[in-house]
């Protein structure tokens, strides 16, 4: 157990989100009484999103500002972990209102009812990469504009300023998370690169790349994000001056799709080939992160390799599936 998680009332929203489940198993671990915000109750967001029997589960949403102001006073919560939020690209771009509507105003929501909370240390908020929008130097540090252009992308830029104005306006002990590209087990959308190729691996089919293959990107492992995102969180109280920043985190090592989905096939042993569709539009060809400032204001480093990283992913989705693969043949028979 960590002295500084210990007994420590720690508020999670997107508890049972790919990066919240990991988060909140890696609180208790450490300690921590953890409160999670769940919308909906029966709705598998992750592979293991089940919660801990000792986590202390609120129904309801973001835009239920008195809901929020009430857990934060009656659990006393210290630390806040601000992760719920729509983060699906293609579902912003069909429709932005709800994208919109959580991202932006469920963050605000959040924001306000710790303002008004007397027991709050620190607040992460969970922005993304994306905030940045499209820019003209590569690596991407945190002094470069936000200027996010489609409807998600814009909405986590609004989410991040909004963020900032909390924390310069009236002193809120909250910093900003800024990361690439999530990959790990739990990780159920099968549209995304990670868990989509190895899904098909598994099932003996080639794996499907949306774009050319040739976009970059950086390629962040959702165990060292948990661990991140506490580590900042904890820092904060005993740092004042970290108030109101933002930090990327990454390994700063970058590669396109094709290179991505070529390291996996050779990691599973397959033959197959991908099939690329090039269909992809609007999106950003090339972006990564420096994480110079969380090196050295936070003295983090990531834990994990992009090769270790990628070969616990691919040994949780040979489990999962496979046992999947039993449950439904079982079910048939």
């Amino acid at each position: 157990m960590n002295p500084f998680w210990a007994n420590r009332a720690v508020f999670v929203t997107g508890g049972t989100g790919l990066l919240g489940s990991w988060l909140v198993k890696r609180l208790h671990e450490a300690g921590a009484k953890v409160v999670c915000l769940v919308r909906e109750p029966g709705l598998r967001r992750s592979g293991d999103a089940s919660l801990p029997e000792n986590t202390t589960i609120v129904r309801g949403g973001l835009e239920d500002r008195p809901l929020l102001e009430r857990v934060l006073e009656e659990n006393e919560i210290e630390v806040v972990f601000h992760i719920a939020a729509q983060a699906i690209v293609g579902a912003a771009k069909q429709d932005p209102v709800p994208t919109f509507e959580t991202n932006i105003g469920g963050t605000w929501n959040m924001l306000e009812a710790c303002r008004k909370s007397r027991n709050i240390a620190s607040i992460v908020v969970a922005s993304s990469d994306k905030a940045y929008g499209e820019q003209e130097r590569l690596p991407y540090d945190e002094a470069m504009p936000l200027q996010g252009r489609g409807p998600y992308e814009a909405s986590k830029s609004c989410a991040d300023l909004l963020t900032q104005a909390y924390a310069f306006t009236y002193g809120l002990p909250v910093a900003i998370t800024r990361c690439g590209n999530f990959y790990g087990g739990g990780d159920l959308n099968w549209n995304r690169v990670v868990p989509g190729t190895i899904r098909s691996i598994v099932r003996g089919e080639r794996p499907v790349i949306r774009s050319d293959g040739k976009f970059i990107r950086d390629y962040f492992y959702i165990e060292d994000a948990a661990v991140a995102y506490m580590l900042l969180a904890e820092r904060m109280v005993a740092n004042s001056a970290l108030r109101g920043m933002a930090f990327n985190f990454s390994n700063e090592t970058q590669l396109n799709v094709l290179e991505l989905v070529d390291i996996i096939l050779k990691k599973m042993n397959s033959s197959l080939r991908p099939e690329v569709l090039n269909e992809a539009s609007t999106e950003i060809r090339c972006q990564y992160l420096s994480a110079e400032r969380a090196r050295t204001l936070l003295q983090w480093r990531p834990q994990f390799t992009l090769d270790t990283g990628l070969d616990r992913t691919v040994a949780w989705y040979r489990t999962f599936l496979g046992a999947n693969a039993v449950a439904a043949a079982a079910g048939r028979g």
